[in-house]
């Protein structure tokens, strides 16, 4: 996978709280086994008007055409929330999301973002109520998100955030959990050769 440095993006405001796995993905989409496909059914129960996800609402904020596009998705707090599965960043992903900012996220989902490189910040909700005031007013404004400098930009305003050091480096080298592993591969064969047979 490719690793995360500095975005350039239009965003989406929803900041609705308490959005749950279940609303990402509804269950009965659960049924793959790869990462791909599953952004058609992103938000499913608000973004169509019919159960079988043919007809788009026309009001839900998804399907509005001045943000399309958006790869930075303006949260409410405890986002994620619910069921630890991991389809829900996949369906972000999938629609072409890379960065998450909310209050406050799920830690289970936080965690599986950062597994599937989406960039998920926490900041001020007044902050982020601002921002998503300015994007509701004009939407092709874009917002500067710099990893490695942990900041977001737009215009001439800052909102620094914090990122633990590991995550923050594996965004950045592009690595998710298996990749950590296998870079201590060495470390662990080691390790295993340190076992008796006996317990082998």
């Amino acid at each position: 996978m490719s690793g995360f440095s500095v975005l350039h993006a239009n965003a989406l405001p929803f900041l609705k709280a308490n959005v749950d796995t279940d609303q990402l993905l509804p269950k009965q989409f659960l049924t793959g086994v790869t990462r791909t496909g599953y952004g058609k059914h992103l938000f499913h129960d608000w973004r169509y008007s019919d159960a079988q996800g043919t007809q788009l609402a026309a009001d839900f904020i998804l399907n509005l055409p001045q943000y399309k596009g958006a790869e930075i998705l303006l949260a409410g707090e405890n986002f994620g929330c619910g069921s630890s599965r991991e389809h829900a960043p996949w369906a972000l992903a999938d629609f072409g999301f890379k960065v998450i900012i909310a209050p406050s996220f799920a830690d289970i989902f936080y965690a599986n973002c950062i597994n599937n490189l989406i960039v998920p910040i926490v900041l001020n909700k007044d902050d982020i109520k601002y921002l998503a005031q300015m994007i509701e007013a004009k939407p092709d404004t874009q917002l500067r998100v710099d990893l490695p400098a942990q900041a977001v930009t737009e215009g001439d305003n800052t909102y620094p955030f914090t990122i633990e050091k590991h995550h923050k480096e594996n965004l950045i080298s592009g690595r998710d959990m298996i990749d950590q592993s296998l870079i201590l591969s060495s470390l662990i064969v080691e390790h295993e050769d340190t076992i008796p047979s006996w317990l082998a």
